[in-house]
């Protein structure tokens, strides 16, 4: 399997059909919520690569600046947030990937999001462009799974999509894994070049001359959450903690372990998405 094969054509990637209710109506509003929208955005992968790519489309000559969703939102007329959605509820086989449990890997995502921006926050990195990272990062492996079913397939009896070795084991498989795919995306959306490099070395973040901190951030996160998911006991935890991106980034064990991703849906919370 080619990396360019998979991205040869165009996918459509499913959004959380409850989002896209809730997007609509709040976008027929009277009066809309700026922050109910970056809050709703915030709760869906595909919406978010969507709308971080229209933000950086050359007619508002802004490629590779907008990271944020609350960034894209300024940028987008509320016309194009409507086509945008409207793109979503009617896209057509959009509904399913196969062998990918979507509403597991919502789920993932967003803890995943959460956490970056937790420990982004901890080390002064921008803490909206790791949350809209930390969401979209695992759109690649969608992609693997519509384009190349079979191999995903193959793939998934050795090793489930979530697992926490995942992407070594495509790597060994294939010469390349699912956060390549998510970075070729992202770069020809035109997103930030520091989140397309943070999203292509996540997954060996120290690799090359030039690391970027994004890249250290997310491999964390997605360690943590799938190490929690696989549910590794202490001994098991210290064994397998990337410990040198940690101490690249400043961070121990207990604060990567302790650090809890805030659900930021909850009455009184921020939007997760500014």
């Amino acid at each position: 399997m080619d990396l360019s094969d998979l991205l040869a054509a165009p996918v459509c990637l499913p959004s959380r059909p409850r989002a896209v209710a809730l997007l609509s109506a709040e976008l027929a509003a009277p009066a809309t919520s700026l922050g109910r929208l970056a809050q709703l955005f915030a709760a869906d992968p595909a919406l978010t690569a969507q709308l971080l790519a229209q933000a950086n489309a050359p007619l508002y000559q802004l490629s590779g600046r907008i990271g944020g969703i609350a960034e894209a939102l300024v940028v987008l007329a509320p016309q194009r947030l409507q086509a945008l959605v409207g793109a979503a509820r009617t896209g057509g086989d959009a509904r399913a990937v196969p062998g990918i449990d979507l509403p597991a890997f919502w789920r993932y995502s967003l803890q995943t999001a959460r956490l970056a921006r937790s420990l982004a926050t901890m080390v002064r990195y921008n803490p909206s462009h790791a949350y809209a990272a930390g969401l979209v990062h695992g759109l690649g492996e969608w992609v693997i799974h519509l384009r190349a079913p079979q191999r995903a397939a193959a793939l998934n009896l050795r090793s489930a999509p979530l697992a926490l070795e995942r992407a070594r084991q495509q790597q060994i498989a294939w010469g390349f894994a699912y956060p390549q795919v998510t970075a070729a995306l992202a770069r020809h959306w035109q997103f930030p070049s520091a989140m397309v490099d943070g999203l292509e070395q996540m997954q060996r973040p120290l690799n090359g001359d030039a690391s970027e901190p994004l890249a250290g951030l997310l491999h964390l996160a997605v360690w943590r959450v799938r190490a929690a998911q696989a549910a590794l006991g202490e001994r098991e935890l210290a064994v397998l903690f990337p410990s040198e991106v940690g101490l690249a980034l400043g961070l121990d064990i207990d604060m990567v372990l302790q650090q809890e991703p805030i659900d930021w849906s909850r009455p009184g919370s921020q939007t997760g998405a500014d």
